[in-house]
């Protein structure tokens, strides 16, 4: 089963879907700033365009491009920007 998750206005939409690598999403996300929590690890990559990221505590952002990969710890709060309309695919332990 695809399930639709929307956030912020609509102006971030994910598919969720499980396949041999377990849960995961893939997303869209408009130009604009956001902030979001995690209750897992997720592990990103950039399927299109440019996402800023800046994890708790840090003071300057951390930018991922096209197939580049990223992490995020499980029970935090982070923001993501971007320029440009852009994709992620998420994969959720």
């Amino acid at each position: 089963m695809i399930n639709v998750n929307e956030y912020f206005d609509g102006k971030v939409k994910s598919l969720a879907f499980e396949n041999a690598k377990g849960k995961a999403t893939a997303g869209v996300m408009l130009a604009g700033e956001y902030e979001f929590g995690t209750s897992t690890v997720e592990h990103m990559l950039v399927t299109a365009g440019t996402l800023h990221v800046q994890m708790p505590g840090e003071t300057t952002w951390t930018t991922y491009k096209l197939h580049d990969t990223f992490d995020i710890a499980s029970g935090i709060r982070f923001k993501v920007k971007t320029d440009e309309s852009s994709s992620y695919i998420c994969y959720y332990e």
